[in-house]
């Protein structure tokens, strides 16, 4: 512990462990440093357990077999994961708590520790918000929800974002009477407007209770479980509360101030475009930084970081390429800009309902549609289509789709290279060159059209 590292990591979840493989993978000495087994949320108790359930509610399987099913593939990815796992990739890992003490000096539960350049990869934690009686009752977080080992009869949901939608639609397959409650007007704030009302309406059908627009006055327990006062005077009772009403950066007793690591007002550390502290020689990468919360950006700012710190790199961090899905049935995937922002940039838009694909309606899946967003290139305007500014598609294998739509945001790519490339018929991506069309000639009686600033 007193040897010196090329990089230490502070971390092992998705970005801890990315910045620490990216160093190895180039012969440095590094050590991770993590208070919990490495691979962190994402493994133990976000994306691995809730893409588990979800399958397993979409296949309306019974809670235990669901549950089991979770416990497994959290098992099967952890395996790779481990310490001793890494330490044969060439990664060391000391388990404990991690604390500036001094700029450039941390100890780990009081033991010194040493290294030319830090990466700090801690992540972050479920929001609760102080609700008047929270501290009382025995509310769930995605941290917990997945230790179940009996099905709620009933559940409240508190937070319409991707987390809340998410476990919502799974439990309400499983069998629980589930209530979601969201302060703002609509589901999937972050989304275009038409995706939320998708959503919506198929969470009606499948008899989930919104309650969209009204907030949470308090909370109690109540001999049926917890009670909830909500803002526009009604009451619900339910058996258990999920609370997925957002998150917040996870540093508590890192010690930053004494490193002169800065946050910003919501406690997340701040960050340049090139993952760079207000510390010399300390990164960050991750949830801690409050950009994308998402594992693979994580994982992909946590490579970035190492590169920046030991390489001597510049790589700025592109946020604008990096697509995101919400995995709820359809799936609601995006990248880029939405519609109402491309209005200020000269963006031309297709649409295309999935009633349009035949995909779609040979599966009986026609929910949602397949929005691609372009705008004129730099020195050469709409030449080839312009370029791909922007896409939104709400579809069954939208998390699917949404990466062809990335590949040409990444690349520059002309947008009429998606309409000539040929795509096998019939496909879910079938739909996404159809809807490349739209920029250059009438498809089904739809062309691209300006992009508005509102849209409902």
């Amino acid at each position: 512990m007193t040897a010196g590292y090329d990089l230490i990591v502070i971390g092992g979840g998705a970005a801890g462990l990315g910045a620490a493989r990216a160093a190895a993978r180039v012969k440095a000495r590094v050590l991770m440093i993590t208070d919990g087994p490495p691979g962190g949320e994402c493994t133990f108790t976000g994306c691995v357990p809730s893409k588990t359930l979800i399958e397993a509610a979409a296949r309306r399987l019974p809670f235990p077999v669901a549950a089991r099913r979770v416990r497994d593939a959290i098992a099967t990815i952890a395996a790779t994961e481990t310490a001793d796992a890494l330490r044969a990739e060439g990664i060391d890992v000391e388990l404990g708590r991690a604390r500036f003490v001094a700029p450039g000096r941390i100890e780990v539960d009081g033991k010194p520790v040493t290294g030319r350049r830090l990466v700090v990869a801690t992540g972050a934690a479920p929001l609760v918000p102080p609700i008047p009686g929270m501290a009382e009752v025995a509310y769930l977080t995605n941290e917990t929800v997945f230790d179940l080992t009996d099905l709620p009869a009933s559940l409240a949901v508190l937070g319409g974002g991707a987390i809340g939608c998410e476990l919502a639609q799974a439990f309400a397959r499983l069998g629980s009477r589930v209530t979601l409650i969201e302060s703002q007007d609509r589901l999937l704030g972050d989304q275009e407007p038409e995706a939320s009302q998708v959503i919506a309406d198929v969470f009606t059908r499948e008899g989930i209770d919104l309650r969209l627009g009204v907030e949470v006055d308090k909370v109690g327990t109540d001999p049926g479980g917890v009670l909830l006062s909500l803002h526009d005077g009604t009451h619900l009772i339910a058996q258990r509360l999920l609370v997925a009403a957002g998150r917040t950066s996870l540093n508590e007793g890192l010690g930053l101030p004494a490193a002169g690591i800065v946050v910003d007002e919501r406690g997340y550390i701040v960050t340049d475009d090139h993952l760079a502290t207000t510390a010399r020689g300390v990164y960050a990468a991750g949830d801690v930084t409050g950009r994308a919360p998402f594992t693979h950006t994580a994982f992909a700012m946590g490579r970035l970081a190492t590169g920046n710190a030991l390489l001597r790199r510049r790589t700025r961090y592109r946020a604008d390429a990096t697509p995101w899905v919400t995995f709820t049935d359809p799936e609601v995937a995006r990248v880029g800009i939405t519609e109402a922002e491309a209005a200020h940039h000269g963006g031309q838009v297709a649409h295309l309902p999935m009633t349009d694909v035949d995909r779609a309606i040979t599966a009986g899946q026609t929910h949602g549609f397949i929005k691609l967003i372009a705008g004129p290139r730099r020195l050469l305007g709409n030449l080839g289509g312009g370029r791909i500014l922007g896409a939104t598609i709400v579809a069954s294998r939208a998390g699917e789709m949404i990466h062809e739509p990335a590949l040409a945001m990444a690349t520059g790519m002309f947008t009429g290279r998606l309409a000539q490339a040929t795509h096998a018929y019939p496909t879910w991506s079938y739909g996404t060159q159809l809807a490349a069309a739209q920029f250059f000639m009438t498809i089904g009686g739809r062309r691209a059209r300006p992009a508005q600033p509102s849209v409902k």
